[in-house]
């Protein structure tokens, strides 16, 4: 027996919980505010659509001016090439014969796929699986501050471009960098510096990609990218409202829940645990906070079960909801089969998270 999905003009209240609610015009707002922003500072904008997941909401932000979108994994690239997305970036260093030959199969069927390197050996490998004939575009991933991936100096960076560019089956086609928070004029000198030596060589560099969500609307501050990824805006979370990256007003996803018992004075549980809110705690000393209630503190995940602490006496009583900022938007995403959508309380529509799972 298949679930019974809220079907539009339910009211959230009869809403199975917990449940991932996203209110249809702070999303829409979310996306056309980061879009009016690209446009207005002259860089094209690829939304890392791991967040979501969804390949209606990535058809959306294309719509809204985007150029093509960032994903994370080849199986989540898959998925949405599936939908009709053409213009694909996956982030990540992509080994192993058999991921080289998946990446072969889908940039056999979209026309825009290009991918990221670090190494000699990321290099090699692909190179091993593309030919001239139709060569796989390549960037160079730069460690700007972040400290994840990335090769660690200019020269490095030129080096590797070198080789990408010596190679039959791939084409070099610019640098790509994650950085820190607040690293603006460390991607600029890194990418000034990197750009200097290509052009010693002769190697042209025309896309430079910079990222990041919490310093999304900085991204005018570094003038030598010209394109700039983003994933957390079209929704926010909690992490991203301490950041100053938004207000109270463009969060578009909750989760809903429902108080299960209120076992003892002061607490409550609620009936999503680190299978609905994650584990993330980014920094805050609890798991999300409730809204309405933002005394009251998430202190407790288990798999099924969300302990709250310091409840006041207007606190939900036993069958009654609540709606939760999360932490960290992305990680829900992945925790949930569909996501319901909603205006004023309404059902719109409830989508599937087409591309759950697809970490590899």
């Amino acid at each position: 027996m298949s679930f019974p999905w809220p079907e539009p003009g339910t009211p959230i209240a009869q809403i199975p919980t917990p449940m991932p609610l996203i209110d249809e015009d702070r999303l829409a707002r979310n996306i056309a505010r980061a879009q009016e922003y690209f446009d207005g500072c002259g860089k094209d904008f690829r939304p890392h659509v791991k967040t979501h997941k969804i390949p209606a909401l990535a058809l959306e932000q294309l719509a809204a001016g985007a150029i093509g979108i960032n994903c994370q994994k080849i199986s989540e690239a898959e998925v949405f090439a599936d939908a009709g997305i053409d213009e694909i970036l996956i982030t990540y260093n992509i080994l192993g014969a058999a991921r080289v030959a998946r990446l072969r199969a889908l940039h056999d069927r979209i026309g825009g796929l290009r991918v990221t390197a670090d190494s000699a050996t990321t290099v090699d490998g692909l190179a091993s699986g593309f030919d001239a004939a139709r060569p796989l575009s390549v960037l160079v991933e730069c460690d700007t501050g972040g400290k994840r991936c990335g090769v660690q100096t200019p020269e490095a960076a030129a080096a590797l471009a070198e080789r990408i560019a010596a190679a039959p089956g791939l084409r070099f086609l610019g640098l790509m960098t994650y950085p820190s928070v607040g690293g603006a004029a460390a991607v600029e000198a890194f990418f000034s510096a990197t750009m200097a030596l290509l052009d010693a060589r002769g190697i042209p560099c025309p896309v430079r990609s910079n990222g990041g969500s919490p310093d999304l609307f900085k991204a005018h501050e570094v003038p030598s990218a010209t394109e700039h990824r983003s994933g957390t805006y079209i929704y926010n979370d909690r992490a991203m409202q301490r950041a100053g990256h938004c207000g109270a007003e463009d969060l578009a996803m909750h989760v809903l829940a429902t108080v299960v018992s209120r076992p003892a004075p002061g607490r409550a549980v609620l009936d999503c645990g680190s299978k609905a809110l994650t584990s993330d705690l980014l920094g805050f000393s609890d798991y999300g906070r409730i809204e309405g209630h933002e005394d009251a503190r998430i202190t407790t995940l288990s798999e099924e079960h969300a302990v709250v602490e310091s409840i006041g006496a207007d606190f939900p009583g036993i069958g009654e909801q609540v709606r939760i900022v999360p932490n960290h938007t992305c990680v829900v995403t992945n925790l949930f089969d569909r996501i319901v959508f909603h205006r004023d309380g309404v059902v719109t529509r409830t989508l599937p998270v087409a591309a759950r799972g697809t970490v590899w």
